[in-house]
């Protein structure tokens, strides 16, 4: 009895808990056995190319969509069996834009605020408090419409922490936003998970932004295929990373592994050798590569080739 109830209170601080979804669109299987664990107060990615699955997941643990197979628990909560509590816990926003540019910044914050049974002077004091947070008191009687997209970035995400959500939903966030405006939403959301607690999830095909999150879970087909911190996910891959631009890929690529039995990635237009010491051999495979190269470089492991290296294909 008492292992049940320490069970019972670990899932609800548990801001997300993924178990052996599935989810097909008549015969094509967009998720394919997803389990994932988002823990409190972090800033956990979902990263994939377009059609990998993520909008899905996303679709599924913010119950717009049904869930055809396995379940989804949010802070201890079923999004089948108990849709309610778990939109209580959640706050979303939708890649799509989904302000009334007729509207003031206010005003749209009033609107979303009646949705969740606030109302008069707690609406208000509510209102403000998040414009505050997020460096918007100055804007509250600005029409959206008037507003850049960085601005306007900022209006949805004010709306989605209208309600105090413990868990915050953010699909491809940065979508439409320039350089500056992205590092400007990144602070706002780092600021809310240090200084409120709040756990953030979000969807991205960005490399670079999923690069800036605690956790990643890399999706493709329909299935996790790694999860782990950005820093650990590229240890696993090797610290060096040689890159050959060619057009000879497979030549390139039989040569460095027969001669050199150093383990290869081919992409279309590049070989890369993902390994640690790889760059003591560096005047060894310039040699073999440069008759059939234009280019050797050298860096460090991406999160590109982690999906490579845990796929067998280039990042589209």
């Amino acid at each position: 009895m008492q292992s049940q109830t320490h069970e019972n209170n670990s899932l609800a601080t548990t801001p997300l808990m993924v178990k052996g979804v599935m989810h097909h669109y008549g015969e094509k299987a967009a998720l394919q056995g997803v389990d994932l664990v988002v823990k409190p107060g972090e800033i956990f990615a979902l990263l994939g190319p377009n059609g990998c699955g993520k909008s899905t997941l996303f679709r599924l643990i913010s119950t717009l969509v049904a869930i055809q197979q396995g379940t989804i628990e949010v802070f201890g909560a079923d999004c089948t069996s108990a849709r309610a509590r778990v939109r209580e816990h959640i706050g979303v926003v939708f890649q799509a834009p989904s302000l009334d540019g007729k509207l003031t910044v206010l005003e749209n914050l009033w609107c979303q605020g009646v949705m969740y049974g606030l109302s008069g002077k707690a609406l208000k004091k509510r209102s403000d408090e998040v414009l505050e947070q997020l460096g918007m008191s100055d804007r509250s009687k600005q029409l959206c419409q008037e507003l850049s997209g960085g601005m306007k970035r900022r209006v949805e995400l004010a709306k989605g922490l209208l309600h105090r959500p413990r868990l915050l939903l953010m699909d491809e966030p940065s979508t439409g936003l320039d350089p500056a405006a992205r590092l400007d939403l990144w602070r706002a959301l780092t600021q809310l998970r240090d200084a409120d607690g709040v756990t953030v999830l979000m969807t991205t095909h960005l490399l670079e932004e999923a690069d800036k999150a605690d956790r990643i879970a890399i999706m493709d087909q329909g299935r996790v295929v790694a999860c782990g911190s950005p820093t650990d996910l590229r240890k696993e891959q090797g610290s060096e990373v040689i890159t050959i631009s060619t057009d000879a890929v497979d030549d390139v690529a039989q040569k460095i592994e027969s001669q050199l039995a150093l383990s290869v990635n081919r992409l279309s237009s590049e070989v890369r050798i993902v390994s640690e010491g790889s760059v003591s051999r560096l005047s060894e495979v310039v040699q073999l590569a440069l008759p059939h190269s234009s280019q050797v470089t050298v860096g460090r492991a991406s999160l590109e080739d982690v999906f490579v290296a845990k796929t067998g294909r280039a990042w589209e």
